[in-house]
This record gives C-alpha cells, sequence and structure tokens, in this order.
C-alpha cells in the first residue's frame, strides 16, 4: 500500500514505490497493490480484512531527508491514540489501532519510508528521497518474502506510471477544432 499525496514533493513516496514495484516485479496472488492516496477517514474501512499490510510513506523524524525508516505493527500499536486534529488523519498507526479495539487489525504490519527533504507544492521526489529507493525496494521485496508472497523479477522491467511527474502536454490530447 502506498500512502502519500502525489501533489506534494516526498509525500508522494508512497504511491510513487507503490508503481516502482509494479513496473519491476510480478506480484504473486493474493498480494493486491493498493494507492491509498491520503485516505483520511476512510483508511480504518480500506484496511479491514486484510491479514498482512506492508505500507509504503514519508516518515516524519529526525534523521537526514532520505533516511529510512520501519515500523512493525507492535511500533506502531504501543502508543496513545491522540486527538484527531486535521482532515488527513488518521495516520496508519491510529487506522490500525481502531481495527485492534475491534479485533480486526491485520496480523502482519510493515511500515517502511523515508524522511522526506520536501513536503511542499510540487511534484517529484527530491534527490535524497529518490536515492532510498534501492533500499525501501529490497526491503519491501525481503517482506514479502517473509510473508510467503515472493515476488519474481520482471525480465524486461517498464518504466514506473508516474502520470503525476509527466508534462502536461503529454497527458492532454489536443481539443477539437
Amino acid at each position: 500500500m502506498g500512502v502519500g499525496n502525489v501533489l506534494l514533493g516526498d509525500d508522494a513516496l508512497g504511491p510513487w514505490m507503490l508503481r516502482w514495484m509494479e513496473s519491476r516485479w510480478q506480484l504473486p496472488e493474493g498480494v493486491t497493490p493498493f494507492d491509498a492516496g491520503t485516505p483520511g477517514l476512510d483508511l480504518t474501512l480500506f484496511l479491514d480484512g486484510f491479514d498482512a499490510i506492508v505500507a509504503v510513506d514519508a516518515i516524519a523524524g529526525s534523521g537526514a531527508p532520505g533516511t529510512v525508516r520501519t515500523f512493525r505493527r507492535a511500533d506502531l500499536l504501543g502508543r496513545a491514540l491522540p486527538i484527531v486534529m486535521s482532515p488527513h488523519e488518521p495516520t496508519l498507526r491510529e487506522a490500525l489501532m481502531r481495527l485492534d479495539l475491534f479485533g480486526r487489525c491485520p496480523t502482519e504490519v510493515f511500515l517502511i519510508g523515508a524522511v522526506p527533504e520536501r513536503v511542499t507544492t510540487g511534484t517529484g521526489l527530491s534527490a535524497a528521497v529518490r536515492g532510498a529507493v534501492p533500499a525501501i525496494e529490497a526491503q519491501i521485496v525481503r517482506e514479502l518474502e517473509r510473508l510467503g508472497a515472493r515476488p519474481v523479477a520482471r525480465a524486461q522491467p517498464r518504466p514506473p506510471d508516474l502520470w503525476w511527474e509527466a508534462p502536461a502536454s503529454a497527458k492532454l490530447a489536443p481539443l477539437p477544432a
């Protein structure tokens, strides 16, 4: 699952990695690639019914931009539930806590991401976060293998469909005269 806003620079890391993985790997049956975007309260509903979640997001925190961080279910559920303060919440942690209250939380949760350099209006990952992509990719592959869902490298990788980074002229068909 990729989480983030593709129009806010490094916040696009989740959707960016989702498309990167799909372009380089064939995912086995039972693995559902999912671009969650910025789901807000819907995130709890989106996660309901999954046994395992591998999520990618820009992760705020200390460290140099591009620093890779990982968290497991216990890391995310081991804190008090905060008060929701914006329409962008709940975060993954709060959504999992709500599911846990009802006994419906995925048993396996792996969150991976990188410290963003910039989360401002604009498209494209910063060089620092783009530099973290190989490490994030390798850890996602290892986690899928650990879960028994081994991805297979594509013989012919294709460019990822990063539609939000394409020039506007490449996305629009000419208007009829």
